[in-house]
């Protein structure tokens, strides 16, 4: 059964007024696949049920379970990997040099999902810098609670080391743990997670040397786009670097950004007096 247009209505206005992601006329059959399991959670029928049980007796946890079904938590190790080696060949000499020997480096992987991209970065600077962990701070924000708290656990199942984690960063990083496989000590002392809504105001972080802001801004429209990339900048040091996605660019949403090529990659900093 396909979402009524009513039905589908109120998700759409709940979702964009929760967390600013559009969704287009077109997306009932994403939304029925994704709110069906949630339904069944809360021992409804159908997606119908859901939304007018909700309707009736809105709840903040009704609400934000609604939301994070419908944000997308697609990710993987070394996810287009041409950032992280702008990373270790060029953002870290310059950050090293520019830093005194007792500052620590802050990156912020924003929209983290499960946590593969900020791991990802840990075992890169963990490889790259003596004493990474007392050397390196990496917050790791999402806004599902359930993400951040998968962060946190640091496990990971075996279908998802496979996709992307080469087995001698596994085996160097990694123990068993039953049927899955658990971070280094080393890694969790990098790396901190908490819930983090980019389309409201942002919490008290930082200031970044470095933001991970990837295939996240394709979800909103252009005024939360420059609100966004506003807050972000606000968030950096001046001589930061910020990635967004292969398709992401600040062109023609936010002129504060000078673009830079680095290596096969493209990053973002700060324009002074912007």
């Amino acid at each position: 059964m396909t979402l009524t247009t009513t039905r589908f209505d109120w998700v759409r206005q709940l979702v964009h007024r929760e967390s600013a992601i559009v969704l287009a006329p077109g997306k009932e059959y994403l939304v029925e696949a994704r709110l069906l399991p949630v339904a069944r959670t809360m021992g409804l029928t159908d997606v119908d049920q859901l939304v007018d049980t909700v309707r009736g007796r809105p709840h903040p946890d009704d609400t934000r379970r609604i939301v994070e079904a419908l944000t997308t938590n697609e990710t993987s190790w070394f996810r287009d990997g041409d950032p992280f080696t702008a990373l270790t060949s060029t953002v870290l000499p310059s950050l090293t040099a520019a830093r005194g020997p007792a500052e620590r480096l802050q990156i912020w992987s924003a929209a983290c999902s499960s946590g593969q991209e900020a791991y990802t970065i840990a075992m890169l600077l963990e490889d790259a810098l003596p004493n990474a962990a007392s050397r390196v701070s990496i917050t790791a924000t999402d806004i599902s609670r359930e993400m951040v708290e998968r962060t946190r656990a640091g496990r990971f199942s075996q279908l998802e080391v496979n996709r992307g984690l080469p087995a001698p960063m596994l085996v160097r990083h990694f123990t068993r743990a039953g049927s899955e496989w658990e971070v280094s000590p080393a890694l969790r002392r990098m790396v901190s997670a908490r819930e983090c809504n980019l389309a409201a105001p942002l919490p008290r972080m930082g200031p970044f040397d470095v933001v991970y802001l990837r295939n996240v801004l394709i979800y909103f429209d252009l005024p939360t786009k420059q609100a966004i990339l506003r807050r972000v900048r606000e968030l950096m040091r001046p001589d930061g670097w910020l990635f967004l996605g292969a398709a992401e660019t600040t062109l023609g949403v936010d002129d504060s950004w000078s673009r830079v090529v680095v290596g096969r990659s493209s990053a973002y900093r700060p324009l002074k007096g912007a």
